[in-house]
């Protein structure tokens, strides 16, 4: 016997992500444009980095509070009190290593081995994935592609429910077809949860990445103190702090004790000087990310238009997140074609199998990236769509 089959088969069931295949055969290519991660093209902002070095050099580099420095829970809740329009504590956050932490926390208090969760998919892959290495078993439902946009049908979770559900995990505005609920279908979500005794793991990361105005719908719009909802969250996107893995979870002041708990038997907190940069993210960051979304709408309108007009792609304009999920006229194995992307016109996409069910035949980019990029990035790839 090898020393692989020693191994606990959720451990070694593990899927390497498609993203990550991509990226390791791309990456070094010269004058490749990379737009297969979830990340823009910005460096972390001097007033986040700068707070953190000053933490670094005051010497902030010893074992801290399991929940986060209170300062930053309190920054959290000043936060969502600006674009939520509600009080919050900050007793009701811990401070995770980033939104995965967030989500591995969040699994281990709702479901175990031999339990289901329900997911909506096209998805980020890590949901399932940090699932399956539980023992959880995934359960896809899909979105449907209409002529509308990406549509939830709420009976499709509903009739996904077994004996054995013990959580949905809804993530909206969505990585990677940028669904994004409206107030009636997460209200409807919610309804369905309440009615089956179920939990809901909310990953509303991108809610202010919505170009519809204002930030995308949330179930904190309607939920009461006692339901039983998760939200999951990150520095990464809205900060362009990907590289710091600093996140955090928001739940009931009742369960902080829980999760407390849960951090110190896994990463035992997240370094402290880092926690300065965060609240400077959030204390002084919103113009940063009003900067950001407005870039990266003009983005999406430059990317759409130019793919558009090859005649041979088909897409649905997305009103949240920052990604691209399309599909090219005969395109049958979207993995194939990345690698062919790359090979041929140096640019780095996500295969839509590295989404779960229903990605096959898409592909997925990231146009959270300076303007000129995405500009030469969309030709080369209408170059290679009108080439086929």
């Amino acid at each position: 016997m090898s020393l692989i089959d020693a191994v606990r088969i959720e451990a070694r069931s593990a899927p390497m992500s498609g993203i990550e295949a991509v990226a390791n055969y791309g990456r070094d290519r010269a004058g490749l444009i990379p737009l297969w991660s979830g990340e823009g093209d910005m460096p972390t902002p001097a007033f986040i980095s700068d707070a953190a070095a000053r933490g670094l050099a005051n010497g902030e580099t010893f074992y801290t509070w399991q929940a986060g420095i209170p300062e930053l829970r309190q920054a959290i809740a000043r936060y969502h009190q600006r674009h939520f329009g509600k009080s919050f504590g900050a007793n009701e956050f811990i401070v995770t290593v980033g939104g995965m932490q967030a989500i591995t926390m969040a699994l281990q208090v709702t479901a175990g081995a031999g339990d289901e969760a329900v997911y909506l998919t096209p998805a980020w892959p890590n949901f399932a994935g940090a699932a399956g290495i539980a023992g959880v078993k995934p359960v896809p439902v899909l979105l449907d592609m209409t002529d509308n946009g990406w549509i939830c049908d709420v009976e499709k979770i509903a009739a996904a429910i077994t004996p054995r559900t013990r959580a949905i995990f809804v993530n909206t505005p969505s990585n990677p077809t940028g669904w994004t609920a409206d107030r009636e279908t997460l209200q409807a979500i919610l309804d369905l949860a309440r009615r089956n005794d179920l939990w809901i793991i909310a990953d509303e990361i991108y809610a202010l990445f919505h170009y519809g105005g204002s930030r995308a719908a949330s179930f904190m719009d309607i939920m009461v103190a006692e339901d039983k909802i998760l939200f999951v969250n990150t520095f990464s996107k809205n900060w362009a702090m990907t590289g710091w893995r600093i996140g955090w979870l928001k739940t009931h002041p009742s369960l902080s004790r829980t999760f407390e708990n849960l951090v110190q038997y896994s990463s035992s907190g997240v370094a402290q000087f880092m926690q300065r940069g965060g609240i400077a993210a959030l204390d002084e960051g919103d113009a940063f990310i009003a900067e950001q979304v407005e870039r990266a709408h003009k983005a999406r309108d430059i990317v759409c238009k130019i793919l558009g007009e090859t005649g041979k792609v088909r897409f649905s304009v997305p009103p949240g997140a920052f990604y691209l999920f399309f599909a090219v006229d005969g395109m049958k194995n979207s993995e194939a074609a990345a690698f062919d992307i790359i090979d041929k016109v140096a640019v780095g996409v996500a295969p839509g199998t590295a989404f779960s069910a229903g990605g096959e035949g898409f592909l997925r980019l990231c146009f959270h990236r300076r303007l000129d990029q995405i500009e030469e990035a969309s030709h080369r790839l209408a170059k290679w769509i009108n080439a086929r």
